[in-house]
């Protein structure tokens, strides 16, 4: 996964995933992109950064259920107020947490979940009961989506034994695991 450089067979593949869709927003142009990276102090990984700019800024198809948020948005039932979101500070996980078999939890538990929330992505879309698709933007995950719910955290993609473990990680991996109509918990 190359999260500085578009593979132009990548950025094909991503292109055919959204022909199927006549409801694509417009593609958001590099000015816009850049006035987001320089807002938050971050640049998007690769390649999500140049699908933004030159395929589209949203879907209502998918991914995932509830339709690809345009880049600047968050889902209608987010709840917290979004200004609080940090996409320039480190995403805090390396690896699945899944919070809710926590047996006996971390005294700084509410704080780490806040970041995890908050800090270091932005919302790709929702599947409905918050189970929130999020592209990691800063740290050690940059380039990989993960799904954050109310429970717990984890990435989708091979090597991480959730979801599909014969899914490419990142972005492109993402769209095609939905393009195929495979859901996320299967394999091919």
């Amino acid at each position: 996964m190359n999260t500085e450089q578009v593979a132009p067979a990548e950025l094909a593949e991503l292109r055919a995933a959204f022909e199927i869709d006549d409801d694509c927003a417009s593609a958001l142009g590099w000015e816009g992109v850049r006035a987001f990276e320089a807002q938050h102090g971050i640049v998007l990984p690769e390649p999500y950064r140049t699908f933004v700019a030159e395929v589209t800024d949203g879907s209502h198809a998918g991914p995932p259920e509830y339709g690809l948020l345009p880049l600047a948005e968050l889902p209608v039932d987010w709840g917290d107020d979004p200004l609080k979101r940090d996409p320039g500070r480190p995403f805090p996980l390396t690896q699945a947490w899944m919070w809710e078999e926590e047996t006996d939890p971390a005294e700084d538990m509410e704080e780490t979940l806040e970041r995890v929330h908050r800090h270091g992505s932005i919302v790709l879309g929702t599947d409905g009961c918050a189970m929130n698709w999020h592209l990691v933007v800063t740290g050690p995950q940059r380039g990989h989506v993960w799904l954050i719910t109310d429970v717990g955290a984890a990435p989708l993609g091979e090597g991480f034994g959730f979801g599909s473990t014969t899914t490419a990680p990142g972005f492109a991996g993402w769209v095609g695991h939905w393009a195929a109509g495979r859901t996320w918990f299967e394999d091919e």
